[in-house]
Protein backbone atom coordinates (compact mmCIF):
# COMPACT_ATOMS: atom_id res chain seq x y z
CA UNK A 1 0.00 0.00 0.00
CA UNK A 2 1.42 3.42 -0.92
CA UNK A 3 1.87 5.97 1.84
CA UNK A 4 -0.77 8.21 0.25
CA UNK A 5 -3.39 5.45 0.21
CA UNK A 6 -2.40 4.36 3.71
CA UNK A 7 -2.82 7.90 5.00
CA UNK A 8 -6.27 8.08 3.40
CA UNK A 9 -7.30 4.78 4.95
CA UNK A 10 -6.02 5.87 8.35
CA UNK A 11 -7.96 9.11 7.98
CA UNK A 12 -11.16 7.14 7.42
CA UNK A 13 -10.51 5.02 10.50
CA UNK A 14 -9.77 8.07 12.63
CA UNK A 15 -13.15 9.53 11.67
CA UNK A 16 -14.71 6.26 12.72
CA UNK A 17 -12.72 6.23 15.95
CA UNK A 18 -11.21 2.91 14.81
CA UNK A 19 -7.54 3.91 14.82
CA UNK A 20 -5.20 1.86 16.93
CA UNK A 21 -4.52 3.48 20.28
CA UNK A 22 -0.89 2.34 20.06
CA UNK A 23 0.92 4.30 17.39
CA UNK A 24 2.33 2.07 14.70
CA UNK A 25 0.23 -0.96 15.73
CA UNK A 26 -2.26 -1.82 12.97
CA UNK A 27 -5.77 -2.99 13.65
CA UNK A 28 -6.00 -6.77 13.83
CA UNK A 29 -7.70 -8.67 11.02
CA UNK A 30 -10.48 -10.94 12.37
CA UNK A 31 -10.03 -14.69 12.53
CA UNK A 32 -11.83 -16.88 10.00
CA UNK A 33 -14.41 -17.86 12.59
CA UNK A 34 -15.02 -14.27 13.70
CA UNK A 35 -15.48 -13.23 10.08
CA UNK A 36 -17.82 -16.14 9.35
CA UNK A 37 -19.98 -15.34 12.38
CA UNK A 38 -20.35 -11.72 11.33
CA UNK A 39 -21.00 -12.58 7.68
CA UNK A 40 -23.71 -15.01 8.75
CA UNK A 41 -25.33 -12.34 10.88
CA UNK A 42 -25.55 -9.95 7.92
CA UNK A 43 -26.61 -12.78 5.58
CA UNK A 44 -29.54 -13.66 7.82
CA UNK A 45 -30.58 -10.01 7.75
CA UNK A 46 -30.29 -9.93 3.93
CA UNK A 47 -27.59 -7.26 4.20
CA UNK A 48 -24.59 -9.29 3.03
CA UNK A 49 -23.79 -6.69 0.31
CA UNK A 50 -21.66 -4.82 2.85
CA UNK A 51 -19.01 -7.53 2.38
CA UNK A 52 -18.94 -7.13 -1.43
CA UNK A 53 -15.37 -5.85 -1.51
CA UNK A 54 -14.04 -7.35 1.70
CA UNK A 55 -11.86 -9.97 0.07
CA UNK A 56 -10.00 -7.42 -2.06
CA UNK A 57 -9.11 -5.17 0.89
CA UNK A 58 -5.71 -5.30 2.58
CA UNK A 59 -5.31 -6.22 6.24
CA UNK A 60 -5.92 -2.67 7.49
CA UNK A 61 -9.00 -2.28 5.32
CA UNK A 62 -10.46 -5.62 6.39
CA UNK A 63 -9.84 -4.86 10.05
CA UNK A 64 -11.45 -1.43 9.81
CA UNK A 65 -14.56 -2.60 7.98
CA UNK A 66 -14.93 -5.55 10.35
CA UNK A 67 -14.72 -3.26 13.39
CA UNK A 68 -17.33 -0.89 11.95
CA UNK A 69 -19.72 -3.71 11.04
CA UNK A 70 -19.42 -5.10 14.56
CA UNK A 71 -20.99 -1.90 15.88
CA UNK A 72 -24.08 -2.32 13.69
CA UNK A 73 -26.94 -4.73 14.35
CA UNK A 74 -28.33 -5.36 10.83
CA UNK A 75 -31.51 -6.97 12.12
CA UNK A 76 -32.24 -3.95 14.30
CA UNK A 77 -31.58 -1.65 11.35
CA UNK A 78 -34.09 -3.63 9.29
CA UNK A 79 -36.69 -3.32 12.01
CA UNK A 80 -36.39 0.42 12.59
CA UNK A 81 -36.20 1.08 8.84
CA UNK A 82 -39.41 -0.84 8.25
CA UNK A 83 -41.17 0.99 11.10
CA UNK A 84 -39.98 4.38 9.84
CA UNK A 85 -40.96 3.71 6.23
CA UNK A 86 -44.24 1.99 7.04
CA UNK A 87 -45.61 3.42 10.28
CA UNK A 88 -48.64 1.70 11.69
CA UNK A 89 -51.80 2.88 10.01
CA UNK A 90 -53.90 5.45 11.81
CA UNK A 91 -56.92 4.14 13.61
CA UNK A 92 -60.17 6.02 13.75
CA UNK A 93 -59.13 7.23 17.19
CA UNK A 94 -55.85 8.64 15.84
CA UNK A 95 -57.65 10.42 13.03
CA UNK A 96 -59.72 12.27 15.62
CA UNK A 97 -56.66 13.92 17.12
CA UNK A 98 -57.56 16.32 19.89
CA UNK A 99 -55.25 19.32 20.32
CA UNK A 100 -55.35 21.53 23.39
CA UNK A 101 -53.04 24.13 24.93
CA UNK A 102 -51.15 22.96 28.00
CA UNK A 103 -53.14 23.58 31.19
CA UNK A 104 -52.28 26.62 33.29
CA UNK A 105 -50.98 24.31 36.01
CA UNK A 106 -48.14 23.25 33.70
CA UNK A 107 -47.21 26.67 32.35
CA UNK A 108 -45.72 30.00 33.27
CA UNK A 109 -44.79 33.07 31.28
CA UNK A 110 -41.95 35.49 31.87
CA UNK A 111 -44.07 37.97 29.92
CA UNK A 112 -46.86 38.16 32.50
CA UNK A 113 -45.77 36.32 35.66
CA UNK A 114 -45.54 38.23 38.91
CA UNK A 115 -42.07 39.78 39.42
CA UNK A 116 -41.84 38.14 42.83
CA UNK A 117 -42.42 34.69 41.26
CA UNK A 118 -39.68 35.23 38.68
CA UNK A 119 -37.30 36.45 41.36
CA UNK A 120 -38.11 33.42 43.51
CA UNK A 121 -37.37 31.02 40.63
CA UNK A 122 -34.14 32.87 39.83
CA UNK A 123 -32.97 32.85 43.44
CA UNK A 124 -33.71 29.17 44.01
CA UNK A 125 -32.08 28.27 40.69
CA UNK A 126 -28.95 30.19 41.65
CA UNK A 127 -28.92 28.28 44.93
CA UNK A 128 -28.91 24.99 42.99
CA UNK A 129 -26.00 26.25 40.89
CA UNK A 130 -24.09 27.13 44.05
CA UNK A 131 -24.76 23.65 45.43
CA UNK A 132 -23.16 22.08 42.35
CA UNK A 133 -26.39 20.42 41.24
CA UNK A 134 -26.75 22.01 37.79
CA UNK A 135 -25.20 20.87 34.50
CA UNK A 136 -25.56 21.93 30.88
CA UNK A 137 -25.77 19.77 27.75
CA UNK A 138 -25.12 21.48 24.43
CA UNK A 139 -26.27 19.90 21.18
CA UNK A 140 -23.53 21.00 18.79
CA UNK A 141 -23.38 18.37 16.06
CA UNK A 142 -24.13 20.67 13.13
CA UNK A 143 -21.69 22.17 10.68
CA UNK A 144 -22.02 25.67 9.26
CA UNK A 145 -22.66 24.38 5.74
CA UNK A 146 -25.56 26.75 5.07
CA UNK A 147 -23.42 29.56 6.43
CA UNK A 148 -20.65 28.85 3.93
CA UNK A 149 -18.41 27.13 6.46
CA UNK A 150 -17.40 23.51 7.01
CA UNK A 151 -16.44 24.24 10.62
CA UNK A 152 -18.73 23.35 13.54
CA UNK A 153 -21.52 25.90 13.79
CA UNK A 154 -20.41 26.82 17.31
CA UNK A 155 -17.14 28.19 15.89
CA UNK A 156 -19.03 30.71 13.77
CA UNK A 157 -18.46 34.45 14.22
CA UNK A 158 -21.83 36.17 13.70
CA UNK A 159 -20.19 39.55 13.14
CA UNK A 160 -20.25 41.07 16.63
CA UNK A 161 -17.84 43.93 17.34
CA UNK A 162 -15.93 41.55 19.65
CA UNK A 163 -15.80 38.84 16.94
CA UNK A 164 -16.75 36.22 19.52
CA UNK A 165 -17.93 32.83 18.35
CA UNK A 166 -21.15 31.18 19.51
CA UNK A 167 -19.08 28.80 21.65
CA UNK A 168 -17.34 31.71 23.37
CA UNK A 169 -20.56 33.62 24.05
CA UNK A 170 -22.12 30.56 25.66
CA UNK A 171 -19.00 29.62 27.62
CA UNK A 172 -18.83 33.13 29.07
CA UNK A 173 -22.46 32.91 30.17
CA UNK A 174 -21.64 29.73 32.08
CA UNK A 175 -18.62 31.46 33.65
CA UNK A 176 -20.79 34.40 34.68
CA UNK A 177 -23.54 32.28 36.24
CA UNK A 178 -20.87 30.50 38.29
CA UNK A 179 -19.64 33.90 39.49
CA UNK A 180 -23.14 35.11 40.36
CA UNK A 181 -23.87 31.97 42.37
CA UNK A 182 -20.53 32.25 44.13
CA UNK A 183 -21.13 35.88 45.00
CA UNK A 184 -24.56 35.15 46.45
CA UNK A 185 -23.25 32.36 48.67
CA UNK A 186 -19.74 33.61 49.36
CA UNK A 187 -18.25 30.54 47.70
CA UNK A 188 -15.44 30.03 45.22
CA UNK A 189 -14.81 27.39 42.56
CA UNK A 190 -18.46 26.76 41.79
CA UNK A 191 -18.74 24.58 38.70
CA UNK A 192 -21.48 24.11 36.12
CA UNK A 193 -20.15 21.25 33.97
CA UNK A 194 -20.67 21.72 30.25
CA UNK A 195 -21.28 18.58 28.18
CA UNK A 196 -20.84 19.34 24.48
CA UNK A 197 -22.40 16.78 22.16
CA UNK A 198 -20.80 16.73 18.72
CA UNK A 199 -21.18 14.57 15.62
CA UNK A 200 -18.48 12.63 13.76
CA UNK A 201 -17.51 15.54 11.46
CA UNK A 202 -17.49 18.11 14.28
CA UNK A 203 -15.86 16.12 17.12
CA UNK A 204 -12.19 16.81 16.42
CA UNK A 205 -12.62 20.42 15.16
CA UNK A 206 -14.67 21.24 18.27
CA UNK A 207 -12.05 19.71 20.57
CA UNK A 208 -9.29 21.65 18.83
CA UNK A 209 -11.27 24.91 18.97
CA UNK A 210 -11.77 24.61 22.71
CA UNK A 211 -8.13 23.72 23.28
CA UNK A 212 -6.90 26.64 21.16
CA UNK A 213 -9.06 29.03 23.17
CA UNK A 214 -8.18 27.48 26.53
CA UNK A 215 -11.79 26.46 27.10
CA UNK A 216 -12.76 30.14 27.27
CA UNK A 217 -11.82 30.40 30.93
CA UNK A 218 -13.72 27.31 32.07
CA UNK A 219 -11.98 24.36 33.69
CA UNK A 220 -10.71 21.85 31.13
CA UNK A 221 -12.09 18.96 33.19
CA UNK A 222 -15.47 20.67 33.37
CA UNK A 223 -15.96 20.81 29.59
CA UNK A 224 -16.73 17.29 28.40
CA UNK A 225 -16.87 16.84 24.63
CA UNK A 226 -18.64 13.69 23.48
CA UNK A 227 -20.13 12.33 20.30
CA UNK A 228 -23.65 11.39 19.32
CA UNK A 229 -24.29 8.08 17.63
CA UNK A 230 -24.66 7.29 13.95
CA UNK A 231 -26.93 5.03 11.93
CA UNK A 232 -26.26 3.46 8.53
CA UNK A 233 -27.66 5.20 5.45
CA UNK A 234 -30.25 3.02 3.72
CA UNK A 235 -31.08 2.73 0.02
CA UNK A 236 -34.64 3.12 -1.22
CA UNK A 237 -34.66 -0.67 -1.43
CA UNK A 238 -33.80 -1.04 2.25
CA UNK A 239 -30.14 -1.95 1.80
CA UNK A 240 -27.28 -0.60 3.93
CA UNK A 241 -25.15 1.62 1.67
CA UNK A 242 -21.37 1.62 1.41
CA UNK A 243 -19.66 5.00 1.29
CA UNK A 244 -16.49 3.34 0.03
CA UNK A 245 -15.31 -0.21 -0.37
CA UNK A 246 -14.09 -0.19 3.21
CA UNK A 247 -16.71 1.91 4.96
CA UNK A 248 -20.45 1.87 5.53
CA UNK A 249 -22.19 5.17 4.82
CA UNK A 250 -23.47 6.58 8.10
CA UNK A 251 -25.19 9.73 9.36
CA UNK A 252 -25.79 11.23 12.84
CA UNK A 253 -28.86 9.80 14.55
CA UNK A 254 -30.59 13.16 15.13
CA UNK A 255 -30.84 15.29 18.25
CA UNK A 256 -32.93 12.52 19.79
CA UNK A 257 -29.73 10.49 19.83
CA UNK A 258 -28.73 12.54 22.85
CA UNK A 259 -30.29 10.04 25.22
CA UNK A 260 -28.30 7.03 24.03
CA UNK A 261 -25.17 9.17 23.72
CA UNK A 262 -25.40 10.14 27.39
CA UNK A 263 -25.05 6.44 28.18
CA UNK A 264 -22.42 5.31 25.68
CA UNK A 265 -20.20 8.32 26.40
CA UNK A 266 -20.43 7.82 30.18
CA UNK A 267 -21.68 11.40 30.51
CA UNK A 268 -24.54 10.27 32.72
CA UNK A 269 -22.06 8.49 34.96
CA UNK A 270 -20.02 11.68 35.21
CA UNK A 271 -23.14 13.62 36.14
CA UNK A 272 -23.96 11.09 38.83
CA UNK A 273 -20.45 11.26 40.25
CA UNK A 274 -20.71 15.06 40.44
CA UNK A 275 -24.08 14.98 42.20
CA UNK A 276 -25.96 16.67 39.35
CA UNK A 277 -29.74 16.82 39.73
CA UNK A 278 -30.83 19.41 37.16
CA UNK A 279 -29.80 19.62 33.50
CA UNK A 280 -30.30 22.36 30.93
CA UNK A 281 -30.08 21.21 27.27
CA UNK A 282 -30.15 23.45 24.21
CA UNK A 283 -28.94 23.89 20.61
CA UNK A 284 -25.76 25.74 19.70
CA UNK A 285 -27.28 27.99 17.03
CA UNK A 286 -29.22 30.25 19.41
CA UNK A 287 -27.01 33.27 20.17
CA UNK A 288 -29.40 34.55 22.87
CA UNK A 289 -29.68 31.34 24.87
CA UNK A 290 -29.52 31.88 28.63
CA UNK A 291 -27.26 28.97 29.46
CA UNK A 292 -28.05 27.34 32.82
CA UNK A 293 -30.77 29.96 33.31
CA UNK A 294 -31.44 30.06 37.08
CA UNK A 295 -35.05 31.20 36.58
CA UNK A 296 -35.76 28.24 34.30
CA UNK A 297 -33.97 25.77 36.58
CA UNK A 298 -35.76 27.17 39.62
CA UNK A 299 -39.15 27.08 37.88
CA UNK A 300 -38.74 23.43 36.83
CA UNK A 301 -37.39 22.38 40.23
CA UNK A 302 -40.24 24.13 42.05
CA UNK A 303 -42.75 22.09 40.05
CA UNK A 304 -40.77 18.89 40.59
CA UNK A 305 -41.08 17.97 36.89
CA UNK A 306 -38.91 15.62 34.85
CA UNK A 307 -38.94 17.72 31.69
CA UNK A 308 -39.62 21.41 31.18
CA UNK A 309 -39.28 23.36 28.00
CA UNK A 310 -38.96 26.99 27.01
CA UNK A 311 -41.15 28.39 24.27
CA UNK A 312 -41.58 31.75 22.57
CA UNK A 313 -44.86 33.24 21.42
CA UNK A 314 -45.65 32.40 17.81
CA UNK A 315 -45.33 35.52 15.65
CA UNK A 316 -48.39 34.79 13.53
CA UNK A 317 -50.74 31.97 12.63
CA UNK A 318 -48.68 31.28 9.50
CA UNK A 319 -45.26 31.06 11.14
CA UNK A 320 -43.91 27.58 10.31
CA UNK A 321 -42.81 26.41 13.75
CA UNK A 322 -43.57 23.34 15.82
CA UNK A 323 -45.90 23.92 18.76
CA UNK A 324 -45.77 22.46 22.25
CA UNK A 325 -49.26 21.46 23.35
CA UNK A 326 -51.44 18.58 24.47
CA UNK A 327 -52.11 15.96 21.81
CA UNK A 328 -54.78 13.52 22.93
CA UNK A 329 -54.09 14.52 26.51
CA UNK A 330 -50.30 14.10 26.37
CA UNK A 331 -47.56 16.74 26.07
CA UNK A 332 -46.16 16.74 22.55
CA UNK A 333 -44.69 18.79 19.72
CA UNK A 334 -46.94 19.15 16.69
CA UNK A 335 -45.41 20.42 13.46
CA UNK A 336 -46.91 23.37 11.59
CA UNK A 337 -47.83 21.13 8.65
CA UNK A 338 -49.99 18.96 10.92
CA UNK A 339 -52.24 21.83 12.02
CA UNK A 340 -55.17 23.02 9.90
CA UNK A 341 -55.77 26.70 9.21
CA UNK A 342 -58.71 27.04 11.58
CA UNK A 343 -56.72 25.61 14.47
CA UNK A 344 -53.67 27.73 13.67
CA UNK A 345 -55.76 30.92 13.57
CA UNK A 346 -57.86 30.16 16.68
CA UNK A 347 -57.72 32.87 19.34
CA UNK A 348 -57.31 32.46 23.09
CA UNK A 349 -60.72 33.19 24.63
CA UNK A 350 -59.04 34.55 27.78
CA UNK A 351 -56.67 36.92 25.89
CA UNK A 352 -58.24 38.80 22.98
CA UNK A 353 -55.95 39.02 19.95
CA UNK A 354 -53.60 36.30 21.20
CA UNK A 355 -53.36 32.93 19.44
CA UNK A 356 -54.75 29.96 21.31
CA UNK A 357 -51.90 27.73 20.07
CA UNK A 358 -48.83 29.93 20.35
CA UNK A 359 -46.14 27.99 22.26
CA UNK A 360 -43.38 27.73 19.63
CA UNK A 361 -40.78 25.05 20.29
CA UNK A 362 -37.18 26.39 20.45
CA UNK A 363 -35.42 23.15 21.56
CA UNK A 364 -34.51 24.53 24.97
CA UNK A 365 -35.18 21.96 27.67
CA UNK A 366 -34.76 21.05 31.33
CA UNK A 367 -34.33 17.46 32.57
CA UNK A 368 -34.29 16.09 36.07
CA UNK A 369 -31.39 13.71 36.57
CA UNK A 370 -33.75 11.12 38.03
CA UNK A 371 -35.47 11.02 34.63
CA UNK A 372 -32.18 10.50 32.79
CA UNK A 373 -31.55 7.60 35.15
CA UNK A 374 -34.46 5.82 33.43
CA UNK A 375 -33.21 6.13 29.83
CA UNK A 376 -32.84 2.37 29.46
CA UNK A 377 -36.55 1.93 30.20
CA UNK A 378 -37.86 4.04 27.31
CA UNK A 379 -35.16 4.96 24.79
CA UNK A 380 -35.85 1.88 22.67
CA UNK A 381 -39.44 3.07 22.21
CA UNK A 382 -38.50 6.37 20.58
CA UNK A 383 -39.53 6.39 16.90
CA UNK A 384 -37.18 6.95 13.98
CA UNK A 385 -38.00 9.51 11.30
CA UNK A 386 -37.10 9.39 7.63
CA UNK A 387 -35.09 12.03 5.82
CA UNK A 388 -34.83 11.33 2.09
CA UNK A 389 -31.43 12.40 0.81
CA UNK A 390 -28.98 12.21 -2.08
CA UNK A 391 -26.40 9.82 -0.63
CA UNK A 392 -23.12 9.08 -2.45
CA UNK A 393 -22.46 5.35 -2.45
CA UNK A 394 -20.48 2.52 -4.04
CA UNK A 395 -22.31 0.36 -6.53
CA UNK A 396 -21.74 -3.12 -5.09
CA UNK A 397 -21.90 -4.74 -8.54
CA UNK A 398 -19.62 -2.41 -10.47
CA UNK A 399 -17.46 -1.04 -7.65
CA UNK A 400 -18.02 2.52 -8.86
CA UNK A 401 -18.75 5.50 -6.64
CA UNK A 402 -22.08 7.05 -7.55
CA UNK A 403 -23.10 10.62 -6.79
CA UNK A 404 -26.87 10.62 -7.32
CA UNK A 405 -28.74 13.58 -8.76
CA UNK A 406 -31.91 12.81 -6.83
CA UNK A 407 -32.77 11.24 -3.49
CA UNK A 408 -31.63 7.62 -3.58
CA UNK A 409 -31.91 6.70 0.06
CA UNK A 410 -32.83 7.65 3.57
CA UNK A 411 -31.17 8.76 6.74
CA UNK A 412 -32.84 7.73 9.98
CA UNK A 413 -33.01 10.15 12.87
CA UNK A 414 -34.70 10.63 16.21
CA UNK A 415 -36.06 13.85 17.68
CA UNK A 416 -35.29 14.99 21.19
CA UNK A 417 -38.95 15.80 21.88
CA UNK A 418 -40.27 12.34 20.98
CA UNK A 419 -39.97 11.47 24.66
CA UNK A 420 -42.50 14.13 25.74
CA UNK A 421 -45.65 11.99 25.28
CA UNK A 422 -44.16 9.32 27.53
CA UNK A 423 -44.46 11.64 30.52
CA UNK A 424 -47.39 12.08 32.84
CA UNK A 425 -48.71 15.61 32.56
CA UNK A 426 -47.78 16.47 36.13
CA UNK A 427 -44.12 15.78 35.25
CA UNK A 428 -44.03 18.21 32.31
CA UNK A 429 -43.96 22.00 32.35
CA UNK A 430 -43.52 24.86 29.92
CA UNK A 431 -42.14 28.37 30.37
CA UNK A 432 -42.89 31.11 27.84
CA UNK A 433 -40.03 33.59 27.40
CA UNK A 434 -39.51 36.78 25.44
CA UNK A 435 -38.29 36.01 21.92
CA UNK A 436 -36.26 39.24 21.74
CA UNK A 437 -34.36 38.24 24.87
CA UNK A 438 -33.91 34.51 24.38
CA UNK A 439 -34.29 33.25 20.82
CA UNK A 440 -32.47 34.11 17.63
CA UNK A 441 -31.47 30.95 15.74
CA UNK A 442 -28.69 30.90 13.17
CA UNK A 443 -29.98 28.84 10.25
CA UNK A 444 -29.28 30.68 7.01
CA UNK A 445 -26.46 32.34 5.09
CA UNK A 446 -25.67 36.02 5.50
CA UNK A 447 -28.04 38.27 3.58
CA UNK A 448 -31.01 35.89 3.78
CA UNK A 449 -32.89 38.38 5.92
CA UNK A 450 -34.10 36.00 8.59
CA UNK A 451 -32.37 33.66 11.05
CA UNK A 452 -28.98 34.59 9.58
CA UNK A 453 -25.76 36.13 11.01
CA UNK A 454 -27.15 39.63 10.51
CA UNK A 455 -30.31 38.94 12.50
CA UNK A 456 -28.33 37.20 15.27
CA UNK A 457 -25.99 40.17 15.52
CA UNK A 458 -28.90 42.62 15.49
CA UNK A 459 -30.69 40.82 18.33
CA UNK A 460 -27.62 40.81 20.58
CA UNK A 461 -26.84 44.48 19.94
CA UNK A 462 -30.47 45.48 20.48
CA UNK A 463 -30.58 43.55 23.72
CA UNK A 464 -27.43 45.28 24.94
CA UNK A 465 -28.90 48.65 24.11
CA UNK A 466 -32.03 47.89 26.14
CA UNK A 467 -29.86 46.85 29.08
CA UNK A 468 -27.82 50.06 28.82
CA UNK A 469 -30.89 52.24 28.79
CA UNK A 470 -32.48 50.39 31.72
CA UNK A 471 -29.25 50.95 33.67
CA UNK A 472 -29.55 54.70 33.06
CA UNK A 473 -27.11 55.07 30.16
CA UNK A 474 -27.74 56.99 26.96
CA UNK A 475 -26.94 55.20 23.72
CA UNK A 476 -26.27 57.36 20.69
CA UNK A 477 -25.48 56.36 17.13
CA UNK A 478 -24.91 58.04 13.79
CA UNK A 479 -27.21 55.48 12.19
CA UNK A 480 -30.47 53.84 13.13
CA UNK A 481 -29.63 50.54 11.47
CA UNK A 482 -28.34 47.28 12.89
CA UNK A 483 -25.20 49.01 14.26
CA UNK A 484 -27.21 51.24 16.60
CA UNK A 485 -26.82 48.82 19.49
CA UNK A 486 -24.31 47.70 22.11
CA UNK A 487 -22.65 44.35 22.74
CA UNK A 488 -22.50 43.60 26.45
CA UNK A 489 -20.02 40.88 27.30
CA UNK A 490 -21.47 37.98 29.32
CA UNK A 491 -18.42 38.44 31.56
CA UNK A 492 -19.99 41.73 32.66
CA UNK A 493 -23.68 40.83 32.71
CA UNK A 494 -25.61 37.58 32.34
CA UNK A 495 -29.08 39.05 31.93
CA UNK A 496 -28.83 42.81 32.33
CA UNK A 497 -27.78 42.84 35.98
CA UNK A 498 -24.72 44.61 37.36
CA UNK A 499 -24.68 47.53 34.93
CA UNK A 500 -25.28 50.31 37.46
CA UNK A 501 -21.80 51.70 36.77
CA UNK A 502 -23.12 52.88 33.38
CA UNK A 503 -25.74 55.17 34.94
CA UNK A 504 -25.63 58.69 33.42
CA UNK A 505 -22.99 57.63 30.88
CA UNK A 506 -23.29 58.14 27.15
CA UNK A 507 -22.32 55.20 24.95
CA UNK A 508 -21.66 55.66 21.25
CA UNK A 509 -22.86 52.67 19.25
CA UNK A 510 -21.75 50.29 17.99
CA UNK A 511 -19.77 49.49 21.13
CA UNK A 512 -18.57 46.62 23.27
CA UNK A 513 -18.83 46.69 27.06
CA UNK A 514 -16.20 44.21 28.28
CA UNK A 515 -15.24 45.69 31.66
CA UNK A 516 -16.18 48.33 34.19
CA UNK A 517 -14.28 51.44 33.15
Amino acid sequence: MTSTVKDAVNSVFEKLNLSSKDEGVPLKEPSNQELKDLRDKYLRADQEQVFSFYDELDTLGKAGLYEQLLTIDPNHINIITKKALSPEGKSAKDEETKLEPLPESATASILDSKPEDIESWYSSGLDLVAEGKVAVVLMAGGQGTRLGSSAPKGCFDIGLPSQKSLFQIQAERIWKIQQLAGKKHGKKNIVVPWYVMTSGPTRNPTQQFFEEHKYFGLGKDDVVIFEQGVLPCISNEGKILLESKLKVAVAPDGNGGIYQALLTSKVRTDMRDRGIQHIHAYCVDNCLVKVADPAFIGFAASKDVDIATKVVRKRSAKESVGLILLKNGKPDVVEYSEIDTATAEAKDPTQPGVLKFRAANIVNHYYSFRFLETIEEWAHNLPHHVARKKIPYVDTEKGETIKPEKANGIKLEQFVFDVFPMLKLDKFACMEVNREDEFSPLKNAKGTGEDDPDSSRKYILAQGKRWMQKAGATVVSESEGDDAGVEVSPLISYGGEGLEFLNHRTIKAPAVIEKED
